[in-house]
């Protein structure tokens, strides 16, 4: 874990969890000609309290200037350090339907540090189509491939049942972070990260709250 300016110290994955929070604000900040903000005014844009930003950034350094607040720049370069972005990752994509289809068109990825190289699956009607600037690989390339161009960011978008198989080939060839949109919880060694993507797992999660709300849940049997 990187610091900035003091000893390095266990930092909770929900601060680090914050962390993108704050500079997609701050890139946004940038972007519309500030040069400075309180932890005050960015607190009132991502809904986190200030105190709770000061002591998130406090982990890494000091960070603010008395009476000006965060200098957007310099905590945008910092917290790109800290998060490992100073420099541009390469990334494999699994699964070429129509999840991954639209993964492999979001132009989001390279505008912020992340560069799809190759899109692979296992289906001969895909092998060969065209995704995006992306011509769909075999899966059976998809080792090689890695570990030839020291790959450490995999995305996968293949069926549930899938999921498990592709995973082990990846970590296998050295994959340490696997994005996975398939609706499974994947088992990997320690020292590989795992983010899931579920979007029934969001919606279930805000039905709660709904249903809190005072309107009659919908049961079936």
């Amino acid at each position: 874990m990187h610091t900035i300016g003091m000893p390095e110290r266990h930092v909770p994955d929900i601060v680090v969890a914050r962390l993108p929070l704050y500079l997609r604000a701050l890139s946004a900040l940038q972007l519309e000609g500030h040069a400075f903000i309180s932890s005050k005014a960015l607190g009132e844009r991502l809904g986190i309290g200030p105190a709770q930003i000061r002591k998130d950034l406090s982990l890494f350094g000091d960070f603010g200037r008395q009476g000006k607040g965060y200098e957007v720049s310099v905590l945008l370069a910092r917290l790109r350090e800290i998060l490992n972005i100073a420099h541009e990752w390469l990334m494999v994509l699994v699964g070429a339907g129509h999840l991954g289809s639209a993964v492999a068109n979001y132009s989001g990825f390279a505008q912020r540090g992340f560069r799809l190289v190759a899109v692979f699956d296992n289906d001969p009607q895909r092998i060969g189509a065209r995704i995006g600037e992306h011509v769909v690989r075999p899966a059976s390339e998809m080792e090689q491939f890695v570990r030839a161009h020291s790959i450490r960011l995999a995305m996968i978008a293949v069926p549930a049942s899938a999921a498990q198989a592709v995973a082990d080939v990846l970590v296998h060839a050295g994959v340490r972070g696997i994005l996975n949109y398939a609706p499974v919880t994947l088992n990997v060694p320690p020292g590989v990260r795992v983010e899931n993507i579920d979007p029934v797992l969001h919606l279930q999660h805000m039905t709660y709250y709904l249903g809190e709300d005072g309107d009659e849940a919908i049961v079936s049997s």
